[in-house]
């Protein structure tokens, strides 16, 4: 009888111990997101990120400055750069944060947070948080080129095309057509 009632017991215990595990396909909590964005260092990570692509601003904020120097003021550049850190400084990076907690609750499951978690935690998950600020002021330093080339180019283009469809509509309504802008 007093084997029964251990048995029993054990048994018991294994099954509430097996019912109150969530199994790794469950969906993530809030609590699992939360452990991930401390794993990754989320808030820390956020504004070395935004630190590092300073530069790229500072050097848009150059080139703008520098294309029209002959109608701005000569502290153009130092306003501008002044301004954009101004409002970087003033993001809720926070609150930003917990607005993408659903987000990782709806794409991703328990077991894959904590797999996250596990892989952050170790050293070459810790070099990726080391390194990804610089690979990204680099990656973006490489990219603002092309970026700004593609950019150009369709705002020609979206131009071209308002300026025909102004042209279009000038005249199946008879109106003459505004003067060209240059």
């Amino acid at each position: 009888m007093n084997r029964f009632f251990v048995a029993a017991i054990l048994c018991a215990g294994f099954c509430c111990n097996a019912l109150a595990q969530t199994p790794a396909d469950a969906p993530a909590s809030r609590e699992d997101v939360e452990r991930y964005f401390q794993a990754v260092h989320s808030h820390d990570m956020m504004l070395k990120m935004m630190e590092a692509m300073s530069k790229s601003r500072h050097q848009m904020a150059h080139e703008q400055c520098a294309k029209d120097h002959d109608k701005l003021p000569a502290d153009c550049e130092a306003q501008i750069n002044k301004m954009m850190d101004e409002m970087m400084n003033d993001m809720p990076f926070d609150q930003m944060i917990q607005a993408m907690v659903p987000a990782y609750q709806k794409h991703f499951t328990k077991g894959d947070m904590d797999a996250l978690v596990a892989f952050y935690s170790a050293p070459t998950g810790q070099k990726v948080l080391r390194e990804l600020p610089a690979v990204t002021a680099e990656g973006m330093e490489s990219m603002m080129p092309i970026m700004r080339k593609n950019i150009d180019r369709m705002t020609e283009r979206v131009q071209q095309q308002i300026a025909q469809m102004m042209k279009d509509s000038s005249k199946s309504t008879g109106d003459a057509p505004p003067p060209a802008k240059n």
